[in-house]
């Protein structure tokens, strides 16, 4: 019992932590989250293994908290850009942007963007100067980025970069879409988690990824607003 209540408090905390309201709180104690992705001692393993490929000399955790113009993206790509040009190869290098709060959105695909206009839910606005109906910061054109030219996501896992999303905030955010726009709260959850941009990581809590990604040797930087 007392395990159970410790579980459920943990869980009031966090969500209050993200702003999510009483009906939204109720929501987090669903079975129906727990078996969207086993975050049971076996899924928790392959969770925690995923953290093994932060290699190389140069390390960085940025901390994307709120979308921020895509620059837990760009400076991603920054700290890529920076030890090139002083002569390390990206296979010495890993850059990690856990996705957590608000800044969920920028791991989701385009379908999903333009199926829940999180441009419009989440207040960002693409190029088109416009509430976006894709994801920015995937394949990123010009205007996306406060500069042209850096690249998005799907570039970087190319060149090793690792990217990550809170399942707590994807709990908490999609109750508050349902609150405000009507629809299941569990239906959206599950349709979120299915949207998640593939080698994007499904992790517990952004808070507990950055944890790992620094016991892992990432230094440490605040990529929000």
């Amino acid at each position: 019992m007392k395990t159970n209540d410790s579980n459920s408090r943990r869980q009031f905390l966090g969500a209050l932590a993200l702003g999510a309201t009483a009906s939204t709180i109720s929501v987090l104690a669903n079975p129906i989250y727990a078996s969207t992705k086993a975050f049971d001692v076996k899924g928790m393993k392959a969770t925690e293994n995923w953290f093994d490929k932060i290699k190389g000399t140069h390390r960085i955790v940025y901390d994307g908290s709120t979308p921020h113009a895509g620059l837990p993206i760009l400076w991603n790509w920054a700290f890529y850009l920076s030890h090139n040009s002083t002569d390390s190869p990206d296979t010495d290098i890993t850059a990690m942007s856990v996705l957590r709060h608000s800044a969920i959105p920028l791991a989701l695909n385009d379908e999903t963007w333009a199926k829940y206009k999180l441009g419009e839910f989440f207040g960002v606005k693409d190029h088109t100067k416009d509430f976006a109906l894709r994801n920015p910061w995937h394949e990123p054109q010009d205007g996306d980025y406060p500069i042209n030219g850096p690249g998005g996501i799907k570039e970087m896992q190319g060149r090793g970069a690792l990217f990550c999303v809170c399942n707590l905030a994807l709990q908490v955010y999609s109750g508050k879409y349902a609150e405000k726009n009507g629809g299941n709260a569990e239906e959206i959850y599950k349709d979120w988690v299915a949207g998640i941009i593939s080698d994007i990581e499904l992790v517990p809590s952004g808070v507990w990824a950055l944890g790992k990604a620094q016991a892992k040797g990432c230094g440490y930087i605040f990529a929000g607003e």
